[in-house]
């Protein structure tokens, strides 16, 4: 099974979990990778060939002095500490190219301050999946997930009270309780449901025009991945499924979820779309697909570069599911 096109695959990124409580003393010599509401610093062209990289600076850089809270470390390389630095609280002067965490507009350029490319940019991560390398891809999910923890769970879910950050950015506690909070990860079951030379697709309310992708859904407490996947899919459209073969998985930090890969085969056609869960869902067949990867596909559009479920699509395709 090729996984060459899965986006946020490990990289490699050495966490060093055992430096966190010695951040500031590193922080001097370490390198920072600015993040702007939830869009890393990048620099560089994407598409074939291009030159797509994260753009890193030392730690007194002018562009580090704009955050507003504790930095995150990351982990190191060969050369540096690496952290992050959220300077969410900058405001462009056009501010109404933003839509906050997640809006996927335009990439606002950097601030004007600094050494910087003259290209730097924070664009949504979602557009520059595939321009990144497999290790700069983990750098900036692991960022933006732990960004979007703080920005979520500023709060002692036992009683309430302000929590502080701990830990370089991976604890949370509480000074009214003692309770300590860590980083969360979602879950999340996607699946090929697969039958003869079908494969079945669906969309969510509001997707843009003619996204489709494949069945997905939150596993739930006590559940198995396996029964999760056969709860969803009887949930969405109302089909039984044969075994659960279980592929490969990718952090997907919007906002925090671990997608698991998987395949079935649905036991009949017979769908009962539910339309609170899903608006719509197709039997899609080989050669359609064909035709939806090569965007000539009247329906459905091409699927998304680097996410797991153009993946399981691709590789379906090819033949090379195992």
């Amino acid at each position: 099974m090729d996984l060459s096109q899965l986006a946020f695959r490990t990289g490699g990124l050495e966490r060093a979990a055992h430096l966190r409580t010695e951040w500031e003393t590193l922080w001097p010599k370490a390198r920072i990778l600015p993040m702007w509401r939830g869009r890393p610093l990048v620099a560089g062209t994407t598409g074939k060939g291009g030159t797509l990289r994260l753009c890193l600076v030392a730690s007194d850089h002018p562009i580090a002095a704009l955050q507003t809270a504790e930095p995150l470390f990351l982990g190191q390389d060969a050369t540096s500490p690496l952290f992050a630095a959220d300077i969410s609280g900058w405001s462009p002067e056009d501010t109404a190219r933003d839509g906050g965490p997640g809006d996927p507009g335009e990439a606002q350029p950097a601030p004007a301050i600094g050494d910087l490319p003259d290209d730097a940019r924070f664009p949504d991560m979602r557009g520059i999946l595939m321009g990144l390398t497999a290790y700069e891809g983990e750098l900036a999910a692991t960022a933006r997930g732990i960004i979007e923890w703080h920005r979520s769970h500023g709060f002692c879910a036992s009683c309430g009270a302000k929590s502080n950050v701990s830990q370089a950015g991976w604890r949370r506690d509480c000074p009214a309780c003692g309770k300590m909070h860590f980083p969360r990860t979602d879950p999340v079951v996607i699946m090929l449901i697969t039958h003869g030379n079908s494969i079945l697709m669906g969309r969510s309310p509001g997707w843009p025009d003619r996204m489709y992708s494949l069945l997905a859904g939150f596993m739930e407490p006590g559940e198995t991945i396996e029964s999760a996947v056969a709860r969803e899919v009887a949930e969405e459209v109302g089909l039984q499924i044969g075994p659960v073969r279980i592929f490969a998985s990718q952090p997907w930090p919007f906002p925090a979820s671990l997608m698991i890969g998987c395949a079935a085969e649905a036991l009949s056609r017979d769908m009962h779309v539910d339309p609170v869960e899903i608006e719509d869902a197709l039997w899609i067949t080989r050669e359609d697909l064909a035709d939806v990867f090569a965007d000539t596909h009247p329906v459905i559009r091409r699927p998304r570069s680097g996410a797991i479920a153009q993946v399981l699509m691709k590789n379906w395709l090819a033949g090379t599911l195992p």
